[in-house]
């Protein structure tokens, strides 16, 4: 568990303009762009510092998993010149100091009370403001209330029964402690192989005595070839980037993409899919087009990932159970690597397959499954998040009447393009379901909802307006369209935490839009004085 340095302070009772909930790279940017408006303005954040995800994701290897050179701000082109990222693929410690630099460079601390929970907020009818109350005892009115809390930030419950049992070590890649941890000597089992078990695993491996990995699905996984930029690479991107920019306000996503209309032959595919092992690692999967819609498309693409690994991987009955053969590639969030399947040919690395022998318990000196029992002196959970919804549900957030926001949401959740739900006025969600967020680069997709939630706030107080929410109507519309998207494609075929089916008793819904043209369509909305939406 990732400890917070707890701090003394008041509980604080006041009154703003806005709370921004959250001091990730969406959260920070909300703040700063309110504060610009002449606002005021009172960010919450659970951790003792900013940085969001990459404050609390510190497991070996933690790295980006998109360019850095494209996990990066937009909005001042001045930050974008006073900084230079040192690697391809950022590592979590570079990221995190981007974050901290960025506070620096604006004085976002000041406005945020960190070390702090929201526990309730409560829209109050009569004033037209929401009361936000934290686990400190703060007391805070708002007109304006926007979650950044991220979509992959509240971690899964270990519901493994006798987790509590186990007398070694025990950690979450999800919350991991801020000192190192030294694995020299040690017996570690691996409980999971998502992304963070996917870094994670190999460099923890070069100086464990041994690591057990325990595998009940297997990812498909692409090479990062993670190097230095080079001053040339960092000049022609800069060289390029106001095109970039363009294509970003345009609603392209900034990369090359197939050429429009391209009906490629199966020689032509065959020949794109080389590019999945270049090291673009998510980005490499555009080059296929259709990837996640056309059948014939994804069987040569993953037909080639799977290749790929029985080449690496000397073991051919090894290689097989690391190999994914139930769902099509790119439907569960792909991973980007450094040597995770050549990890398993060291002599020190086993794999558990819980399909052929189920995990039974954890306990006091292991991990017990039907066939063994598997004595360690550490145990690290890559179990994952409750993605999307977790971190929004987590609050006990109630709109008009009294409603919460777990009972609006008690079929999966609902919202307009992904910014505000029906009942909840003045609630804005950055990145919330319903939008490309997972599917897309993050941190262009945090610039592009706090712009255009702050040409709504903007509007509003232009148009003497008080209250903004979805129609009701309108909203319906929107998510049988989001479901209607996801229908045409592979998504649903696979047992995703994009469908919550990594939760007990989560709604299976396809929670990320998959369609075309998003940001036009935010922008027409806006456009045409917030169509879709009560302005009152």
């Amino acid at each position: 568990m990732a400890e917070n340095k707890t701090s003394e302070r008041a509980a604080v009772s006041k009154a703003v303009d806005a709370v921004v909930v959250g001091a990730g790279f969406g959260g920070l940017y909300m703040t700063h762009r309110l504060r610009q408006a002449g606002l005021s303005v009172q960010g919450i954040e659970a951790g003792y510092d900013v940085g969001g995800t990459w404050f609390w994701n510190r497991y070996p290897g933690a790295r980006c998993d998109i360019p850095s050179l494209l996990y990066s701000y937009t909005f001042d082109d001045g930050l974008r010149d006073e900084w230079r990222w040192s690697e391809k693929y950022a590592p979590q410690p570079e990221i995190l100091a981007y974050a901290n630099h960025v506070a620096n460079r604006f004085d976002l601390r000041p406005n945020y009370l960190f070390e702090t929970k929201v526990i309730r907020m409560a829209f109050d009818e009569v004033k037209q403001r929401w009361l936000v109350e934290t686990d400190r005892g703060d007391r805070i009115e708002a007109r304006w209330v926007v979650t950044a809390t991220g979509c992959l930030s509240q971690p899964k419950a270990v519901d493994i029964q006798g987790a509590d049992s186990f007398e070694g070590e025990s950690y979450s890649t999800s919350r991991w402690p801020h000192g190192s941890i030294d694995f020299t000597g040690k017996r570690v089992a691996m409980i999971g192989t998502g992304s963070s078990a996917i870094q994670s695993t190999p460099l923890i491996a070069e100086h464990a005595a041994k690591v057990t990995v325990f595998q009940r699905t297997p990812n498909f996984s692409l090479p990062a070839k993670n190097r230095e930029l080079t001053d040339q690479e960092i000049a022609e991107f800069m060289a390029g980037y106001p095109a970039y920019k363009e294509a970003l306000a345009t609603g392209s996503p900034g990369i090359p993409l197939p050429p429009e209309g391209w009906a490629p032959s199966e020689a032509e595919l065959r020949q794109a899919a080389e590019h999945l092992w270049s090291g673009d690692g998510l980005l490499s999967l555009a080059v296929l087009p259709n990837l996640t819609r056309d059948e014939r498309v994804n069987k040569i693409g993953a037909d080639y990932v799977r290749a790929k690994i029985k080449e690496i991987v000397k073991d051919p009955e090894l290689a097989d159970k690391l190999t994914p053969k139930d769902f099509p590639l790119g439907t569960k969030r792909a991973c980007v690597d450094t040597d995770y399947y050549a990890t398993f040919n060291r002599d020190n690395v086993e794999l558990v397959d819980l399909r052929e022998t189920p995990l039974v318990e954890v306990n006091a000196t292991g991990v017990k499954t039907t066939g063994a029992q598997y004595d360690v002196d550490v145990i690290v959970y890559a179990t994952g998040f409750d993605a999307m919804t977790g971190a929004l549900l987590n609050m006990d957030i109630r709109g008009r009447q009294g409603r919460a926001l777990r009972e609006a949401w008690a079929d999966g959740p609902k919202t307009l393009l992904g910014l505000q739900i029906a009942g909840f006025p003045n609630l804005f969600t950055v990145t919330g379901p319903g939008s490309p967020s997972v599917l897309s680069n993050m941190i262009t997709s945090c610039e592009q909802h706090v712009d255009w939630i702050m040409g709504a706030i903007e509007h509003m107080r232009k148009s003497g307006k008080s209250t903004m929410e979805p129609k009701p109507e309108a909203q319906e519309a929107w998510v049988r369209h989001v479901n209607e998207q996801a229908d045409q494609t592979l998504f649903p075929k696979a047992n995703s935490w994009y469908m919550g089916a990594n939760v007990p008793g989560k709604p299976r819904v396809f929670m990320p839009y998959v369609g075309e043209g998003y940001k036009v369509r935010c922008d027409e909305v806006a456009a045409k004085g917030y169509e879709g939406f009560e302005l009152a």
